[in-house]
């Protein structure tokens, strides 16, 4: 019982894959010899089935398959033991296979012993395992049988290589191959090995790869080294069979030595190998890498796996479109062709390959890291970075940094990355949420470039996945918006702009995710508000969109509820909100192509619409004057940017007109009367107007009701008859105007040039001697005036700044220079009116709140100024770059002439106060527009002045003054640096008011970058006009006065204005030509145009110059204005320019020397100083050029040595106030500067030199030897800085002494006289750390202990060297006392170290040496700050033992006491 029980299990567990062969039963082929009936028992006298029918298997025969009616393993024992008892054997075996060969002559019962045998029901078999092995496999497990029947197969194989398949679909050739495998025991390997590759050299070419594929299932491990061979051989003779053979050698355990030249075999053969090859050839390529040789086969792999293989072939791009026009969305895969499922299989491949080794993904991300040229960088590196980044997480953030070093490098650029998205979306749209976080990442960056290839992803990742993965990018922009970054806020709303107008309908689906940005508006700046609001505008209102009423319902509660707040914050978010939405519904869309006329045109219902909610905006912001003048420049910016239908622009026109008239023009005839303060006069007009029909701006009656009524004063505007407006929104309502009429009449102004040259009512502004008499609200009344007044014209300016007849550009640059003047007049009041708030002149701020803080900063600078001006005067104190630019050009002329001195002195103070509050006025001045800047092309203008009858009664000449350049080079400055300066140059610091640095260039940053600088481009020849003129202007006053451009005969006002535009125009040039933008191909055509307008001043050449020539002559006209800068900033910014020029060439080495020459003649120069006290130059500036000098120089230590050997000595050996001769901008004030400079370059130098090796030759050793020795005497002069003192020995730990090791036995002199040098300079850092202890000074002492530390590990150190060489008797410790900076002892050590002391200077004989090698410490000190610190003494193994000086003085002391 327990037997059956346990033949039943094993005949259980063999039927797994042939009991479907039960009704495959058909003939095999049409000469089939049909000889049994079908269904019956092989009935035959046979030895063969009698012996089969003994051990328990029943032939039979047609369709049926054999029956098996005992357990397998007990039929092969009862037919191993009957054919061994049997009286016949051996022989008896013959005549079983004979019979055996017999009976499968016949092709039925061939197929049946090669198919699975049945097995008999019973109740206990059941139980088992339904799978049953074939006769002829249950025979080849028989030892005695396997050779003869594997012979028999063999033999048998050949009569079906060109019958594969019967009419059952059953291949024979296949079946016979696979009985051979998963054999329990092979009996001779080597001949069925022999056997199976001779068959492989005769078979058909599909019976070859079933053959080939079959091997490592056939053999036993001992043949795999022989079939590996003769598969290689294979591969060279058929490459048709690579993908078995490579399959196959993956999977056998062979020589990784044989493994490798198969490799290289077909390494070189990659580049000819079909597409569908490809997965099976890299996967061997992959897993037979080994841990020494992975980068270099990766790095093969890159270059020869051919852009053919991983771009889609042109047949496949048909189905692609087809793809996609039928949307991603849907199940695409039954879809996809033969060649794209190759492409997903390769990746896969390689994924699996990185997924389980470290090794491969690493050194993919190298070889991808090494590649240096852009032109190698494929489409491939990029799907494998994202496919390593998404598959290994271990190396997340070595990809992160190699992806963002490859993008600031240029190396991958936008498009590689679209490129790459539309070859291989299928493959890239697994990694979704990979590729979305690496995105994220990017965008937390602060380079510019780095945040916009990680918008540029989200863009493409919308573009080309599905509708989840759309779905998941909208998400994650929508988070970034509500992060509260600003950078990251920008950025993802620009990205949904571009998604909108990239794919609406896409949009449309994820629009409630971008509605729900909603609830989050308070973190967001008015600018951001206004991209959100276009973005849901253009989804709520589009006419693709009916069915979006539910984002304009939600819209419009947004906007009623913000527009309803008393809070500024909220109203303003609801009227920008609320214009943006009202510009998209009033669209003009008669060019639309997609719409129809009447589509297209606004119909009256539409128009109604827009305009109730103009009115409801207008309603709620009436009762507050900033939230009006916000409406007014909100609508002003929509009508000057976008196209409203002509119906809307119509209404919007006449409304405004007609109300602008009533609120702010009166008869200039009619002198306003009433209660005023001052009394009032019509001003700055720019004709005499008959007294009929002149008209005036009403503006001091307007400001003295507003104020009167403010402080509860009697009049109202119900009792003074009509309604008065705020004379706050009278230059918004202006430009409101003036923009609806140029629109209206395609840019002309006829309509309201007559606001040009009317006067303003006012009173006189010029305070004279009444200033001091005034009251308090009197002042402030003046400077709000005047405020407004330069408002006013500010705008004026900004609306014809265009006109093209000199009468209006004369009138025009009238105006201008009223501003000027009235800026000085302002000054004037704000200096003794000192918590005066200005009226806000831009009013898209976030809050009213911060405006009075920094009025209030900038009134306590004024009043602080008188103060403490004589103080900064005798401390030298820095002035920033960042500060007013007064404060660095006021002391540029010669102080020796005392009147000049006093003139001087007063004109700086004014200077000082006017640049504060100009740097700080950008919320209280209206915005120039950059239209504005056109006003430079102008030289002189003729201005006619006609009488009544308009005949010419005279002529008067106008032109751009330096006053009016000067303020129109700082207001485009002041632009350029906003706009072209990369944010991380300009990041604000932490709790400041991050709105606060764009408050006043609203109307500017609704422009791009790449707008800015066209625009700027424009004006490049009328600035290089201006730059030689002031050249020119510095030139003649140098030769007037012989040299001498600061000589008695010198206007200082005009000096110093010419001097600031020199500076302006320099700073202009260099921001301009530093802007990261230039970067980008599609801009190279700019920098073209710009370095052809510099390269022309010179000679006119041909447009089709090379880049290396234009920027040759460009360094070379701007290097010629070196001769007449005027201050030291301009030589800096002139410096800084030629290098942002220069930076785009490749000529590196001639480029240093220029920039290196330059520099240095700029710090030899004698610079116009403005006070006996203090000199001109800032520190900052002074540090600025000279690491500028002493990086480009081409020797470093002998640039160092000569100022510090030269220059120095000149300088202490000078009288007080003098400087160095050969360095006259090193002086008492500026030294510090140079010692801190040189010091920290020198230690930068240093460690840049590579440590010796013993592989050197001797020549770089001696090389960097007389370096080393060049830097220790340069560090020996400059010691004194504990600091950077530590940092050289560490540098001369790490770098030096590996150098000494191999160096010590050839150079063995040398060697001893560097070290004695370094012994003395390490013995005054020991006597710094004295000194800092005896005056307690903190910012010295926290650098002693590393300091000690270092110098202690020098000690060691230089021990290991003589130790390393076979000279450690030539080493000797001692002890030394701390001193003072002179050399006196600090008694703080006991009497016990002082006899040791002694005792070293009295041992002279050849005895003491030879037993006192080491003096230990007696006695140890009392604090380890105190204590002793260990010193190097060497001498070489001479008789004479060596002396030594404790009181060494300092080589280079501090030359002025402290």
């Amino acid at each position: 019982m327990v037997s059956k029980r346990r033949l039943s299990k094993s005949e259980d567990k063999e039927s797994l894959t042939e009991d479907a062969s039960k009704t495959r039963k058909q003939p095999l082929s049409k000469k089939t010899k049909k000889s049994h009936i079908a269904n019956e028992v092989e009935e035959n006298d046979s030895i063969f089935v009698k012996l089969l029918k003994i051990s328990g298997i029943i032939l039979k025969t047609g369709e049926s398959q054999n029956q098996l009616a005992v357990d397998q393993i007990a039929f092969q024992k009862k037919l191993f033991q009957t054919l061994r008892r049997h009286p016949s054997y051996p022989k008896i075996i013959e005549e079983f296979v004979s019979g055996l060969e017999s009976y499968i002559e016949d092709e039925d019962s061939f197929r049946n012993c090669l198919l699975s045998c049945e097995r008999l029901q019973d109740e206990e078999a059941s139980m088992g395992a339904s799978y049953s092995k074939s006769l002829i496999k249950l025979l080849l497990g028989i030892d005695i049988l396997q050779p003869a029947i594997i012979k028999t197969l063999f033999e048998k194989l050949p009569e079906y290589f060109f019958e594969n398949k019967n009419s059952d679909e059953i291949n024979i050739p296949r079946l016979i191959v696979s009985q051979l495998k998963w054999l329990d025991r092979v009996v001779d390997g080597k001949d069925l090995t022999t056997k199976i590759m001779q068959l492989i050299s005769i078979a058909p070419e599909n019976l070859q790869h079933d053959i080939i594929t079959s091997l490592p299932e056939i053999l036993g491990d001992s043949q795999h080294a022989d079939v590996g061979k003769e598969l290689s051989d294979l591969l060279i003779e058929n490459t048709s069979l690579t993908v078995p053979i490579l399959d196959v050698l993956s999977s056998l355990r062979l020589d990784p030595n044989f493994l490798l030249k198969v490799r290289q075999l077909v390494m070189d053969k990659l580049s000819s190998i079909r597409l569908e090859d490809l997965p099976v050839i890299i996967k061997f390529i992959l897993h037979s890498v080994t841990a020494m040789d992975t980068l270099e086969v990766i790095s093969e792999l890159r270059e020869k796996l051919d852009l053919q293989h991983c771009v889609l072939p042109s047949r496949l791009q048909a189905s692609q479109v087809k793809l996609k026009s039928k949307g991603r969305a849907s199940s695409s895969g039954n879809q996809e062709s033969s060649g794209q499922s190759c492409i997903i299989l390769l990746f896969d491949v390689i994924k699996s390959a990185i997924r389980y080794e470290k090794t491969i993904s690493e050194a993919w991300i190298k070889a991808i890291e090494n590649t240096a040229s852009v032109s190698e960088h494929k489409v491939f590196d990029l799907v494998m970075l994202f496919i390593i980044y998404s598959t290994n997480t271990q190396t997340k953030k070595y990809i992160d940094r190699v992806l963002r070093n490859k993008i600031r490098s240029g190396c991958i650029q936008e498009q590689l990355l679209q490129s790459t998205f539309s070859v291989h979306y299928l493959v890239l749209k697994d990694m979704c949420s990979s590729i979305l976080s690496l995105a994220q990442s990017l965008l937390h960056s602060l380079d510019q470039s780095i945040i916009s290839f990680g918008s540029l992803l989200y863009k493409y990742a919308f573009k080309f996945f599905d509708t989840y993965c759309q779905q998941e990018v909208v998400g994650a922009l929508v988070t970034h918006i509500c992060s509260g970054n600003e950078a990251e806020v920008d950025t993802a709303l620009d990205v949904l702009l571009e998604l909108v107008v990239l794919n609406p309908s896409a949009m449309m689906m994820n629009a409630v995710f971008v509605k729900g940005i909603l609830d989050y508006l308070d973190n967001i700046s008015p600018q951001q508000i206004r991209k959100l609001f276009y973005v849901l505008s253009t989804l709520a209102f589009s006419k693709q969109n009916e069915a979006s009423s539910h984002i304009q319902d939600d819209m419009h509660l947004v906007i009623r509820k913000q527009l309803s707040s008393t809070v500024f914050k909220y109203k303003l978010i609801g009227i920008i909100g609320a214009v943006t939405m009202a510009g998209i519904m009033a669209a003009d869309r008669s060019e639309s192509p997609s719409l129809t006329q009447e589509r297209a045109n606004l119909s009256d219902e539409q128009c109604t619409q827009v305009t109730s909610l103009l009115q409801l905006v207008h309603s709620c912001s009436e009762q507050s004057p900033q939230a009006s003048a916000l409406y007014y420049d909100e609508f002003a910016n929509l009508i000057q940017h976008e196209k409203l239908d002509p119906k809307a622009l119509e209404w919007v026109g006449h409304t405004i007109c007609n109300d602008f008239q009533d609120a702010f023009v009166v008869d200039s005839c009619v002198v306003p009367e009433g209660d005023f303060p001052f009394p009032v006069k019509a001003l700055y007009g720019l004709e005499e107007y008959d007294t009929q029909d002149g008209i005036a701006i009403n503006l001091l009656p307007l400001l003295f009701s507003q104020d009167f009524a403010k402080d509860g004063g009697p009049v109202t505007s119900q009792e003074s008859g009509q309604k008065l407006v705020s004379p706050l929104c009278l230059a918004p309502y202006f430009r409101l105007l003036r923009l609806c009429v140029e629109r209206q009449h395609n840019g002309n102004l006829e309509e309201i040039d007559g606001l040009l040259d009317c006067p303003i009512f006012l009173t006189d502004l010029e305070p004279g001697e009444k200033l001091e008499s005034m009251s308090a609200k009197e002042r402030s009344f003046m400077c709000s005036l005047i405020f407004l007044t330069l408002n006013w014209f500010r705008e004026i300016v900004n609306a014809f700044c265009q006109e093209t007849s000199p009468e209006m550009k004369g009138k025009v640059l009238t105006r201008l220079k009223h501003i000027v003047e009235l800026q000085i007049i302002l000054e004037k009041y704000l200096a003794v009116t000192p918590d005066y708030v200005p009226p806000l002149g831009n009013f898209d701020v976030e809050t009213l709140d911060i405006t009075p803080h920094t009025v209030t900063a900038i009134s306590a600078k004024i009043r602080k100024k008188g103060k403490i001006e004589r103080k900064q005067k005798t401390d030298g104190s820095k002035t920033s770059s960042s500060d007013t630019l007064s404060e660095e050009k006021n002391s540029e002329c010669d102080p020796t002439p005392s009147h000049r001195g006093q003139l001087n002195k007063e004109f700086t103070g004014k200077e000082e106060k006017t640049s504060l509050l100009l740097h700080n006025s950008h919320a209280f001045f209206r915005e120039l527009d950059i239209e504005v800047f056109s006003i430079l092309h102008c030289g002189l203008v003729t201005k006619f002045i006609l009488d009544t009858e308009m005949h010419t009664e005279a002529t008067e000449v106008v032109q751009l003054g330096p006053p009016e350049l000067l303020f129109l080079l700082e207001d485009l400055s002041q632009k350029l640096e906003s706009m072209l300066t990369p944010p991380i140059a300009r990041r604000v610091p932490f709790l400041k008011n991050k709105g606060s640095r764009n408050i006043g260039f609203s109307h500017l940053q609704q422009r791009s970058a790449q707008e800015i600088v066209h625009c700027v481009f424009q004006l490049l020849t009328p600035m290089c006009n201006h730059l030689e003129n002031i050249h020119n202007y510095f030139q003649c006053l140098a030769a007037e006065n012989h040299g001498v451009v600061d000589g008695p005969g010198v206007k200082v006002q005009e000096y110093h204005i010419m001097s600031s535009c020199y500076q302006r125009l320099l700073q202009i040039f260099h921001g301009l030509f530093a802007w990261s933008g230039f970067s980008q191909p599609e801009n190279q055509n700019l920098l073209y145009s710009a370095l052809h307008v510099l390269s022309s001043r010179l000679k006119q050449g041909e447009h089709s110059q090379p880049l290396e020539e234009l920027l040759s002559q460009s360094v070379h006209y701007l290097q010629n204005f070196h001769q007449s800068i005027p201050s030291f900033q301009c030589a800096l910014y002139l410096i800084r320019l030629l290098m942002v020029i220069l930076e785009k060439s490749t000529a590196s080495a001639q480029n240093k020397e220029k920039i290196a020459s330059l520099a240095r003649q700029f710090l030899c120069r004698v610079w116009p100083s403005g006070d006996k006290e203090k000199s001109n130059i800032s520190n900052d500036q002074l540090h600025a050029l000279l690491c500028i000098y002493l990086e480009h120089t081409e020797s470093i230590l002998k640039a160092i040595e000569e100022i510090a050997g030269v220059g120095v000595p000149e300088l202490i050996n000078s009288p007080k106030d003098a400087s160095s001769s050969t360095f006259p901008t090193l002086t008492r004030h500026t030294f510090v500067v140079f010692f801190r400079v040189m010091m920290a370059e020198l230690e930068k130098t240093v460690k840049k030199i590579e440590p010796g090796t013993a592989a050197d030759s001797q020549q770089i050793h001696e090389e960097k030897l007389l370096y080393w020795n060049m830097a220790v005497r340069d560090f020996s002069i400059l010691i004194n800085l504990i600091k950077y003192g530590r940092l050289f020995v560490e540098a001369f730990l790490k770098q030096c002494m590996p150098l000494l090791d191999f160096s010590f036995r050839k150079h063995r002199e040398d060697v001893l006289s560097l070290l004695e040098t370094f012994q003395l300079d390490t013995r005054l850092l020991h006597h710094l750390c004295g000194h800092s202890k005896i005056h307690q000074d903190t910012r010295l002492t926290q650098h002693v202990p590393l300091l000690k530390k270092t110098l202690e590990l020098l000690v060691c150190r230089v021990k290991a060297m003589l130790t390393l060489n076979n000279c450690r008797e030539a080493f000797w410790l001692g002890n030394l006392k701390n001193r003072d900076l002179q050399g006196e002892e600090i008694k703080s050590q006991n009497s016990q170290e002082s006899t040791a002391d002694e005792s070293e200077d009295d041992m002279s004989s050849q005895a003491s040496k030879s037993k006192a090698t080491e003096v230990s410490l007696q006695n140890p000190p009392e604090s380890g700050t105190d204590g002793c610190i260990l010193l190097i003494v060497l001498s070489w193994w001479s008789r004479t033992l060596p002396t030594y000086v404790y009181c060494q003085m300092l080589l280079c002391p501090f030359p002025f006491p402290p």
